[in-house]
Parts: structure tokens; sequence; C-alpha cells
């Protein structure tokens, strides 16, 4: 996958998000996690761009662990909503799934730079390469 199709996987995720929103509850609940969950979405495709735009390898690491701190968070809120039962729509599930994708992506990322940085092969798991 290229940056820039991750770019506009997260950019897609974030509009779904946005999409899902509407249907919350009019209540505190519901406007406080819409709040919370437009923001911490929205900020995983920002994010990224700059990821994308790096000026050397400790940038891009330094810009992957916010990716990855606002995709965790992003998935964390979608999951309670799914667990307090706030809306009745099969398309979280959906969404779930994109954003553990997208963790793992980022996730990987981060690891493959940071093995990088210090020399070792990215192919290589951990304990391969302590042998």
């Amino acid at each position: 996958m290229t940056k820039f199709e991750l770019q506009n996987r997260t950019k897609k995720c974030h509009i779904n998000v946005i999409k899902l929103c509407t249907h919350f509850p009019k209540n505190a609940a519901g406007f406080e996690i819409a709040r919370q969950l437009i923001r911490s979405a929205g900020s995983v495709g920002a994010n990224y761009r700059a990821t994308c735009r790096g000026k050397s390898k400790a940038d891009f690491i330094y810009k992957i662990e916010a990716v990855l701190e606002e995709s965790d968070e992003s998935l964390y809120r979608l999951e309670v909503l799914k667990e307090a039962d706030l809306i009745k729509i099969s398309s979280i599930d959906d969404l779930i799934k994109e954003a553990n994708e997208l963790l793992s992506i980022f996730n990987a990322a981060d690891i493959t730079a940071k093995r990088t940085r210090n020399g070792e092969n990215p192919k290589i798991n951990k304990s391969q390469n302590q042998k």
C-alpha cells in the first residue's frame, strides 16, 4: 500500500466516523463521544499526512507515534460506543475492523522505522535478531 492510498484510507475512515456520528442520540453522552471520536479520527489522517512529510527518520518516528496514539484512542471510543449500546448501527463493526487494521499498519511502520534506525534488518523479528 502506498502512502497516498493510506492517506485516502485514513480520510475515508474519518468521513465514515463523521457519518456515523450523525446517528448519535442528541444528549450529553452522544454529543461528547461524537466530539471526541470525530477529533481523534481526524487526527489520525492529519497526523499521518504530517508523518509522510517527516524530515528525518527521528521525525518520522515521532510523528508515527502520534498517529498510533490517535488510532488507539479512536478504536477505544468505537469499542466503548458499541459496548454502551449508544447506537444500533451495523457499520460500527466495520469501523472497528478498519480502526484495528489501521492501528496494525501504523504499529508495523513504527517498529520497522525503529529497527532500521538502529541498523537492524526490518524483515527479521526481534527474537531472530537476538540469536
